[in-house]
């Protein structure tokens, strides 16, 4: 009987090591999907654009050019067509020229979206707007703050602003996926905190009170990684991850900042 009950555990604990395997598995091929989910058409109803050449194809920025030496670049979130932030951004700032970067596979861009490929296009896109610019301002928003500051710590800008920021996808994607190690399975990292010490331009980290897709603590250790007197935290009051511009403070803290 003991040698019965002994093989029937044994064959269970197989069974479930089979079945947590093939989890893990399918984290790992699908892990892009759960991150990534492009939107936006080809159509973009007249606005104007530039094209960034790469090996997987045309990547399309939108442009909104203004007369002066004064640019922004916008960097969006995981699940944002980049073109709807353009009307409040240009209310925000109006004597701004301004980019905004389709991901691969967003907005008409050719390609699938990966961390390399979005830090590699947004440097494409940085040296054409800082070629043209003498004062660049970057935002990014959720997903692209580790976008904006991956950029930010690598060259010379002169504002920085970090919409529901994180850390790093991996801190956040460990706590969704707890009973997985995520840590060995997660390819797109975006580990911010490890370049905010390397930023010198002033900065400042706009975050939701009732955040359910960003942890608080994901960005208040972002925060902590800056230098002294970098970075200011600014945490807006009954709003949301998706929501947080309904705050009426939003837009006075983006006019805030130049």
């Amino acid at each position: 009987m003991w040698r019965l009950m002994t093989g029937r555990l044994v064959k269970a604990l197989i069974f479930a090591l089979c079945i947590y395997t093939a989890l893990c598995l399918g984290l790992y091929v699908l892990q892009r999907s759960l991150i990534y989910f492009p939107q936006g058409g080809k159509n973009f109803n007249g606005l104007a654009t530039i094209t960034l050449k790469t090996n997987d194809g045309d990547v399309i920025a939108i442009t909104k050019k203004s007369i002066g030496e004064k640019a922004l670049i916008y960097f969006g979130g995981n699940a944002e067509d980049v073109s709807q932030s353009l009307p409040l951004l240009s209310k925000a700032f109006p004597n701004f020229s301004i980019y905004l970067l389709n991901y691969r596979g967003y907005g008409g861009s050719a390609g699938k979206p990966s961390e390399e490929a979005i830090i590699a296009d947004a440097e494409k896109l940085f040296d054409i707007v800082h070629a043209n610019h003498k004062e660049v301002l970057l935002i990014g928003r959720s997903l692209g703050s580790g976008v904006a500051v991956h950029i930010a710590s690598k060259h010379s800008v002169q504002r920085l602003i970090l919409i529901a920021p994180y850390d790093s996808i991996q801190e956040v994607a460990a706590k969704k996926f707890k009973y997985f190690p995520v840590r060995w399975l997660l390819q797109d990292k975006f580990e911010s905190w490890k370049y905010a010490p390397r930023i010198m331009s002033p900065t400042l980290l706009i975050a939701a009170e009732h955040d359910e897709v960003i942890p608080r603590e994901r960005t208040i250790n972002l925060f902590s990684h800056f230098p002294k007197g970098i970075a200011d935290l600014k945490i807006l009051q009954g709003v949301g991850h998706n929501d947080i511009e309904n705050n009426p403070e939003y837009i006075q803290l983006l006019r805030g900042v130049w």
